[in-house]
């Protein structure tokens, strides 16, 4: 199944779009960088990476882009991941990437820039297998935006590569379109606190 997306008259209409969701992306996550500890005096705000290629969640050890859902990466000022530079990544957001940065934040470590899979700017597909509905996992640097600025979709029926996830949208109006296919409801990122993470995963 795929995700609808405008009409294609020929043009690049649609890419279009997505490199101006990019844009707006990382302006609001420069612009953002004094939330995640950035400063007048942090340097240039790092892109996302391309996370194919075999690379081990940093939470979990599982390979990134063999499960579904979204992915994610963290990258920090001063200190860095065990076994690799910057960014810590991960193949699932609910058991990885938010888990990984509110335990680090709690060590002292400032996180630069989080960026998650963002499926406002992707021609995503769902699956079903074993009477489950999942979404894929994009890999690219190019499908990542700023996780600060998404609206993420909780408690669908869709689920990511270990289950519950969080399902993250540019776009608010993707965002609750999606909810109204599939259920669920929406939250922001600073919804997503340790005690909330906590519940949601238990629920």
């Amino acid at each position: 199944m795929h995700h609808d997306s405008p009409p294609r008259d020929g043009s690049t209409g649609s890419l279009t779009r997505r490199a101006a969701t990019k844009a707006v992306s990382l302006g609001a996550l420069a612009a953002l960088a004094g939330c995640l500890g950035g400063g007048s005096n942090a340097g240039p705000t790092p892109e996302p990476v391309d996370l194919s290629g075999g690379k081990e969640d940093d939470q979990g050890g599982m390979v990134i882009g063999l499960h579904a859902g979204p992915n994610g990466q963290i990258f920090y000022r001063d200190n860095a991941p065990e076994g690799h530079d910057n960014p810590a990544w991960f193949h699932t957001l609910s058991m990885g990437l938010f888990p990984y940065y509110f335990e680090h934040r709690e060590r002292g470590w400032e996180a630069t820039a989080v960026y998650v899979t963002d499926y406002s700017t992707v021609d995503y597909e769902l699956s079903t297998e074993g009477g489950d509905t999942f979404i894929s996992t994009p890999t690219g640097a190019d499908t990542f935006g700023d996780a600060t600025e998404m609206t993420y979709v909780v408690e669908s029926e869709v689920l990511g590569g270990m289950g519950k996830d969080l399902i993250p949208f540019s776009s608010e109006s993707d965002a609750d379109g999606f909810v109204a296919e599939h259920g669920g409801k929406t939250v922001v990122f600073d919804d997503v606190t340790p005690e909330w993470l906590r519940g949601y995963m238990r629920s």
